[in-house]
């Protein structure tokens, strides 16, 4: 990788270094409330809400509400036991696990001198869960957990933050999310945005954009 091609990455990490499949996390901890794919996925809406600014999770991913307070409101709003969301909620940290593929890249991109930052939307525990749990993290310079800024993607703030803070210049840095609306705040704003399907897709793609590629 040159220096022209690209300045720096930043990551995503639910989807993209960690698992996050809220469906079939659902069907595994509450069987008797997602006895198929598709209860999964009506549930998986119901309580998640598509992780839109403003509802509930968002607001505990942006540390406006609680622990007590996201469980509390998802099983008034839901009808779900508030022993049923806890269990859920407890559940999420293991389910992070990574994904082997995209921390092989992160690790030889770090041994290449690449930059590397996260921006991701996270909630104080499990901010302070995956920080603890795994040490390959430290290949970051920076990153920004939305809920130590108060903010949430896919709004635009939170991409500004970021990149003050990072000391980036948005048009010479990849940023790589599988959610399409943030990618779509990204390129609005200048990033080099990429949605993130897989590690061999991901790559691929930067390198045939010209704006990263490994040295062989």
């Amino acid at each position: 990788m040159t220096q022209q091609q690209t300045q720096a990455v930043v990551f995503d990490f639910g989807g993209v270094l960690f698992n996050w499949q809220p469906a079939k996390l659902i069907q595994s901890i509450l069987p008797h409330l997602a006895r198929n794919d598709e209860e999964a996925l009506q549930l998986a809406s119901k309580v998640f809400q598509s992780f839109v600014p403003g509802s509930d999770w968002s607001e505990f991913d942006r540390g406006a509400l609680s622990w007590d307070d996201v469980r509390d409101r998802i099983a008034l709003r839901t009808g779900l036991a508030a022993a049923d969301v806890n269990s859920l909620m407890e559940a999420i940290p293991p389910h992070l696990a990574p994904m082997p593929a995209t921390v092989s890249w992160l690790e030889r991109l770090s041994t290449a001198g690449v930059p590397l930052y996260f921006l991701s939307n996270m909630p104080q525990p499990y901010a302070v869960f995956l920080e603890r749990e795994h040490a390959f993290l430290n290949r970051f310079i920076e990153g920004v957990f939305s809920c130590h800024v108060g903010q949430i993607k896919p709004n635009a703030d939170i991409f500004q933050t970021a990149a003050a803070q990072f000391g980036i210049a948005p048009e010479r840095t990849v940023f790589i999310d599988d959610n399409i609306h943030n990618i779509e705040t990204a390129r609005s704003l200048g990033w080099r945005a990429v949605q993130f399907v897989d590690a061999a897709q991901c790559q691929a793609e930067l390198a045939q954009r010209g704006w990263l590629t490994m040295p062989a």
